[in-house]
């Protein structure tokens, strides 16, 4: 017997969010309105991204869990809202997303660079301890399944430009922007 999974919809400053979650931790959050295919939500969204768009603030819709998992999904919601709200710099979350190895080991590292700030994908391969593994880790980065938490969003190209993001580079722009905000209210600059 296969299990439905357990998620929590969300609103967003960014629009709707999905978080999944499983008795280990977090598993997974993205938009779905970019990730359709991957979305067991998928058409029900459409009209909640609408919605999002018209708001500022973080609103958990609904949570869809056993009472465990629940509390896990509203917490991890409750993080969000306070990052969306500025008052939260680093999440204190159980994370169980399905990886690799070596993708478990960049995402650890994604968890490290400090908010507010940026790191190229060289930067991360050689404090991974492998110079050479710029495109694995950048491979890696993109397979993320925990936007914001792990905080993928803060990796750029050695040149300092943004490069991609699964959420969308305007999307990207946006976190980068808040964070420097936050971090450095009087000098933001991207």
């Amino acid at each position: 017997m296969q299990q439905s999974p357990q998620v929590a919809y969300c609103l967003s400053p960014l629009g709707a969010l999905e978080i999944y979650a499983n008795a280990k931790g977090i598993a997974a959050v993205h938009f779905p309105d970019v990730q359709k295919d991957r979305s067991l939500a998928g058409l029900r969204h459409q009209d909640v991204t609408a919605a999002a768009s018209q708001s500022d603030d973080f609103q958990l819709l609904s949570v869809q869990a056993d009472r465990a998992v629940g509390l896990l999904l509203q917490q991890a919601a409750a993080q969000l809202a306070e990052y969306f709200a500025g008052t939260r710099q680093h999440f204190d979350l159980p994370l169980a997303a399905s990886g690799t190895a070596f993708q478990q080991q960049v995402w650890q590292q994604l968890c490290r660079v400090p908010y507010g700030q940026t790191q190229s994908y060289g930067e991360l391969a050689l404090l991974l301890g492998n110079k050479n593994a710029m495109r694995a880790v950048g491979a890696a980065n993109g397979r993320n399944p925990i936007a914001i938490i792990v905080p993928c969003h803060r990796v750029i190209g050695a040149d300092g430009k943004l490069t991609g993001y699964a959420g969308g580079l305007d999307r990207k722009v946006w976190l980068l922007q808040h964070e420097q905000r936050v971090a450095n209210p009087v000098h933001s600059n991207i």
